[in-house]
């Protein structure tokens, strides 16, 4: 159906009164549409494409974990063992191709839709992994893994993007949640696929063609996924927008969803937005918000204690590949517990609580460092708050940025500002995994885990007074509540 409005009606209206005349047709039409529907539209109808999205996720987790036991395997077999720069270089290479494709991943979300984006991120993950593979110098791995890198980077903003546009309201915390749950799956899946590598001559090349699988199936599968209508709509594709949103919620409520669409539309003045104006005008609080969470997340340490968990839980006898599935398993299960609570309890809490959290377990590690040489089981305690830390991270704080600030972006920013937002992810991350173990080094366990606790008080804090609660509602009136602040 196409959403019009008769001109005619307003032309003797004065610019204030036409304003106000067109909200009341909209908000009526909106009115309409929800009464002559009842209850929920169907959550079986979106879940098959939110499954196919979400294994860029899944091959996010992967790679971020597929060199950790075969790191050095692969230095042996090419010939840099013993080099700590080239084998840094294996491991943040990808973390530098990441950044590049995020920075540009706004731009191709927008042009090229999210559906031809995912099949995109797809191409150079599987190329990349490809030549790692194959490769028998550290060039070519380190061009692999930066390829790779660049697929992770586009992938996981466009999920995010795609989730929360194709989600019923009513369920979108739980679909959003399936991100984090399919990431942690992902290293899970790597950490085992990479157990025989000490025993199993050149094991590392297996891991890395495994990964080309579920790249492939993304590229594959979402051919046959729905588009997203809210891009579709944006780009005056109406009629394309209806049939898809008649795909993803039933043909009962595809009235109401245009009719949102509409109610939101009538506010912006062109179909696209320069990066540059992300920083004033009335998008700037909301994208704010958005680089604060994500700069705040990484601030909190939770790479550095990714990085550190091996040596710690090495001090307490616990064998390497122990120690990371401990860790793994305690990432997925508040995952899973998150996404029962996301639609229950709400955004808001659960990163409040998650903070929270995060803060007395690193008060926890941090005591236990200041006392280990004075009582004996301080490493015991040290693991406990590390994992504490991990369930923590993964019940809020892990989740939910990357479902909320696609609620909180309008349509018309919403793909610049995620990939804004997840390119300051990538750069904290960068640099508190390249300064963490000098500054471990100059300060001391005590006074790092203490700084990591303030920066989790911090952000507690900045939640309670900046974040709105999104649970529930439609992101039309997210937006409309928003843009009245």
């Amino acid at each position: 159906m196409r959403w019009k409005l008769n001109s005619s009606v307003y032309k003797r209206m004065s610019s204030k009164e036409l304003t106000n005349g067109l909200d009341q047709d909209i908000e009526n039409s909106v009115k309409s549409a929800l009464l002559e529907e009842n209850g929920n539209p169907p959550w079986k109808l979106s879940l098959p494409h939110i499954c196919v999205a979400t294994l860029v996720s899944f091959l996010f987790g992967y790679h971020v974990s597929v060199v950790n036991e075969p790191l050095e395997s692969i230095s042996l077999d090419l010939g840099f063992a013993g080099n700590t720069l080239a084998e840094g270089l294996v491991v943040s290479t990808c973390l530098g191709g990441a950044f590049v494709g995020c920075l540009f991943s706004g731009s191709i979300a927008d042009g090229i839709g999210r559906r031809r984006s995912f099949q995109l991120s797809a191409l150079p993950m599987i190329i990349g992994a490809a030549l790692s593979a194959s490769s028998n110098r550290l060039e070519g791995m380190l061009l692999g893994r930066f390829l790779v890198g660049t697929g992770m980077g586009l992938g996981p903003p466009i999920a995010s993007l795609y989730v929360t546009e194709i989600s019923p309201s009513y369920v979108r915390g739980t679909y959003g949640s399936f991100i984090q749950i399919a990431t942690c799956l992902g290293i899970i899946v790597a950490l085992f696929i990479g157990i025989p590598v000490k025993d199993v001559t050149g094991w590392w090349r297996v891991c890395f063609w495994v990964s080309t699988v579920p790249a492939a199936l993304l590229a594959i599968c979402m051919e046959f996924c729905a588009e997203s209508p809210h891009w579709l709509y944006k780009r005056g594709r109406i009629g394309e927008a209806e049939a898809e949103f008649e795909r993803l919620l039933g043909a009962t409520h595809v009235k109401a969803a245009m009719a949102e669409l509409t109610r939101s539309d009538r506010g912006d003045d062109g179909d696209s937005v320069k990066y540059s104006e992300l920083f004033y005008g009335r998008h700037f609080k909301v994208v704010f918000i958005g680089t604060m969470l994500f700069a705040l997340q990484q601030l909190s340490g939770i790479n550095a204690v990714f990085y550190f968990s091996s040596t710690v839980f090495k001090s307490a006898g616990v064998p390497s590949n122990l120690a990371n599935m401990c860790v793994g398993f305690s990432n997925l299960s508040g995952s899973v517990v998150a996404m029962l609570l996301m639609d229950k309890l709400g955004r808001r809490y659960l990163l409040l609580g998650s903070f929270i959290g995060m803060a007395v377990a690193m008060g926890v590690q941090a005591g236990a460092a200041s006392l280990h040489h004075l009582i004996a089981g301080t490493v015991s305690l040290s693991v406990g708050g590390m994992l504490l830390f991990v369930l923590s991270f993964s019940l809020g704080a892990g989740p939910v940025p990357g479902l909320l600030l696609p609620e909180i972006f309008p349509n018309k920013i919403r793909a610049k500002a995620m990939a804004l937002c997840m390119s300051v992810h990538w750069v904290v991350n960068f640099f508190v995994g390249l300064l963490f173990l000098r500054l471990l080094e100059q300060l001391g366990a005590q006074l790092l885990y203490s700084i990591f606790a303030t920066f989790c008080v911090i952000a507690a804090i900045f939640v309670r007074k900046n974040v709105v609660e999104t649970k529930g509602k439609t992101l039309q009136e997210i937006e409309v509540a928003l843009l009245q602040t």
